[in-house]
């Protein structure tokens, strides 16, 4: 993607539909008199005068127990510099978005007009009494040290300044990992610092918590080797000041153990790599080019152990795994502050994560066939969804037993529990699916290129890396729309009506007509449907020419269904196709099927469906646990309509006893965990939170759906389909360019599983 499209769209994103990333949101009712007086006047007195009498009791009535100020005066901001509070405003935001998708945390940006650590220090004691916690945020050395000390000393609230901590606390975690498969310990490796900031501070400070040792370290800046005969070194310079005779990173880092990037890009050649002793560690976490680029170092030197700070490749140290559950936990126990056990306790738990065995979700996210402990793999992925449930009692424990936690947890499996609840699951499956399908593309026909929300879609899917697209459709109408998006990209054009493609329309014509002529079809009846797209692009499928096909945008779904069926078919032993809606709720993703085919399936059908529903979860990285809904519970009632889900069930329980499924049940009842066990303890689904929902019919499953969609703005990927031969995929009329473009993660991943099992079998074989 071009700067300027970047730009455009960054522009975009923060722009529309309403300014900026965060809102407010009331957590009461207030649609009544009633709520309104005890919202405000007169009822709100009564926890005024609780808190006047208990101070503590703020925790009890208010939200400040969850709030966390992001305070920043725009000074230091990444790869930006000084750039003043009001542009550093996006930043914050962004921060306070991580806050809460993370660790359910509400953050709210405050952006300071002073360079003065004066007046910074006393302007945030004065709104402290409004927060739970503080997180500091760009603020440039040495300001920024002064700033957290004095807040840190005068305030009973966490304050932490990220920039700082965020990093050392994760680069140790790796750093810990790192050493343990080099086989090396941290009292007698050499270090080389490349950065004197605050991060770089920092980390050397926390490695030195761990083992390091001073005379082992050596720390540089943008005049070279912080020595200590130079002169003018600020105090937390002289910390780290060496005694060698060197002045530059080429002489630091002949035999040394370890380097630490952060200052910037391309200042690390092979040749000092080379210089470097066995086994070298390389954390180059500059941003957004490192210090030396992943594949020079890994090509330099096969025994070299790196990290980076980018998602692109292993190893990425992300101030995300860290803040917002070091935060979480802090919080929880009403934390007076941040110290130093605290943090190692969180370095601890994240080394000791990588360690342990990867839920199947993780590789699903990041495309890989099983992560586990080693030289790629020395740090958590952020999408563990183990890390609000690993780092919070950790940093909480640490905070009880170093005695700065006012309200110590007693019961660890019930706050694990509630942790859980504040996961952020509702969009983790729509990250998840584009980091899937990045990790390995494959080629999507768009059937209706031609239409502008289409091609923005397939404009996306290519610039974002999730898909190689073959734009199908008039060229002529293709190529203006391209030129009007700026979407200028040496991709496949496909006309089916042109000249060009008349080889191919016979081609595929004479393939259609061979495998329908018994059932009605002529060769002149296949030739006019080849110049139908949907047709032309199943056939394109069919004959491996594309990994997948998505279309339906501008027809009725029935039609653009036909010539799929007729086309691609379904796949061996499956006796009728279906189609599954995944709903992101903020309980989490909720599958839902048979959404769009099937109008009245039979007992054997809905199982069927089930079925092929629990194994399309499993292939998102879900386990699967399923509700066959109905307007009874139980044997309540004995309408055929009831009797057909009951049967559907004993298949299941017969056929599947391995899935977490029953039913006949109310959706109420199947959704509400604490009902569902109250009234049947004896249910397989008693006490566990349902992900799946079967449907009757058809018009329960769309109805819902659709009702969900438009009433609480539940975003939606699908309909899925299910039981084809190929990873062809039919929208709904009218879907959005954002909904398109997950459908098409979809269709690649539908691709990819596709490809996995075809390769087993010829393993197998």
């Amino acid at each position: 993607m071009s700067n300027y499209k970047r730009r455009r769209e960054a522009l975009v994103y923060h722009a529309k539909p309403q300014p900026g990333k965060i809102k407010v949101v009331p957590t009461k009712p207030y649609s009544t008199q009633r709520d309104l007086a005890l919202a405000y006047s007169p009822g709100v007195a009564e926890p005024c005068m609780e808190i006047f009498r208990n101070p503590d009791h703020v925790y009890k009535y208010t939200a400040k127990g969850n709030m966390v100020a992001v305070i920043s005066n725009g000074t230091a901001v990444l790869g930006l510099g000084d750039i003043g509070p009001a542009a550093s405003k996006p930043v914050m935001e962004g921060k306070c978005l991580l806050f809460k998708i993370f660790a359910d945390i509400d953050g709210i940006d405050i952006e300071l007009d002073t360079h003065d650590v004066d007046k910074f220090v006393e302007t945030v004691k004065i709104m402290a009494p409004t927060f739970g916690g503080i997180n500091l945020e760009d603020i440039k050395a040495p300001e920024a040290f002064e700033i957290e000390r004095r807040l840190k000393e005068e305030l009973d609230i966490p304050v932490m300044h990220d920039d700082q901590h965020g990093t050392a606390i994760i680069s140790a975690a790796a750093l810990l990992n790192a050493l343990e498969l080099a086989g090396k310990k941290m009292e007698s490796v050499t270090l080389v610092i490349s950065g004197a900031g605050a991060a770089a501070v920092s980390c050397t400070r926390l490695y030195k918590a761990f083992g390091a040792r001073d005379e082992n370290i050596v720390m540089l800046d943008s005049k070279g080797v912080i020595r200590a005969d130079r002169e003018g070194l600020s105090v937390e310079k002289r910390e780290f000041a060496t005694h060698r005779k060197i002045d530059t990173l080429e002489e630091a880092l002949v035999g040394a153990d370890v380097f630490i990037g952060l200052s910037v890009a391309d200042i690390m050649t092979p040749e000092m790599l080379k210089s470097m002793a066995k086994n070298p560690i390389v954390f180059a976490m500059a941003n957004p080019d490192p210090e030396i680029r992943y594949d020079l170092a890994v090509g330099t030197r096969k025994d070299v152990i790196m990290a980076t700070g980018r998602s692109d490749h292993p190893n990425q140290v992300n101030n995300v795994l860290g803040f917002p559950f070091i935060f979480r936990g802090a919080l929880d126990v009403r934390a007076t502050k941040i110290n130093e056990a605290m943090k190692m306790a969180a370095v601890k738990a994240l080394a000791d994560l990588a360690k342990e065995h990867v839920p199947e979700q993780v590789n699903i996210a990041y495309g890989e066939t099983r992560l586990t402990f080693g030289r790629e793999y020395i740090i958590p992925k952020p999408f563990d969804p183990r890390l609000i449930t690993v780092v919070p009692p950790a940093v909480a424990r640490a905070a009880m037993e170093s005695g700065v936690a006012r309200v110590p947890i007693t019961d660890w499996h019930r706050y694990e529990s509630e942790l859980m609840q504040r996961s952020g699951e509702d969009k983790k499956v729509v990250r998840m699916l584009m980091s899937r399908a990045k990790a390995n593309p494959k080629r999507i026909v768009f059937a209706e290129a031609d239409q502008l929300d289409v091609l923005k879609a397939a404009q996306i899917a290519y610039e974002e890396g999730i898909a190689h697209p073959i734009l199908l459709g008039n060229r002529t109408i293709i190529e203006g729309l391209m030129e009007e998006l700026e979407f200028d990209a040496d991709i496949p054009i496909i006309d089916q009506f042109g000249e060009e493609s008349q080889e191919k329309r016979d081609f595929y014509a004479k393939c259609y007509w061979e495998g329908r002529q018994r059932k009605g079809c002529t060769l002149y009846g296949a030739r006019l449907k080849m110049r139908e797209r949907n047709y032309f692009g199943a056939m394109m499928v069919m004959g491996g020419e594309a990994d997948g096909m998505i279309s339906g945008y501008s027809r009725a779904y029935s039609t653009v269904v036909k010539p799929i069926f007729e086309v691609v078919g379904r796949s061996a032993g499956v006796s009728r196709a279906a189609t599954v809606h995944i709903m992101i709720t903020s309980r989490g993703p909720l599958f839902l099927a048979d959404t769009s085919i099937i109008i009245d399936p039979t007992a054997q059908e809905l199982a069927a469906i089930a079925q092929m529903t629990a194994n399309l979860a499993k292939a998102f990285g879900f386990d699967p646990v399923m509700a066959l809904l109905s307007y009874t519970n139980f044997g309540s009632s004995d309408h055929p309509h009831a009797l057909k889900v009951r049967e559907a069930i004993r298949i299941l329980h017969e056929e599947s006893p391995e899935l977490v499924v029953d039913g006949e049940i109310q959706a109420d009842f199947a959704l509400n965990r604490k009902l569902n066990e109250s009234k049947f303890p004896f249910s397989k689904l008693a006490g566990k939170k349902v992900n799946t929902l079967i449907f009757p019919n058809l018009e329960s499953a769309n109805i819902t759906y659709k009702l969900l969609k438009e009433l609480e703005g539940a975003d939606t990927i699908g309909p899925i389909m299910l039981g084809l031969r190929r990873a062809v995929h039919v929208l709904p009329m009218g879907t959005s360019v954002e909904e398109i473009v997950n459908m098409t993660a979809v269709a690649v991943i539908d691709a990819q599983e596709r490809e996995k099992r075809k390769k087993a079998k010829m393993t197998q074989a």
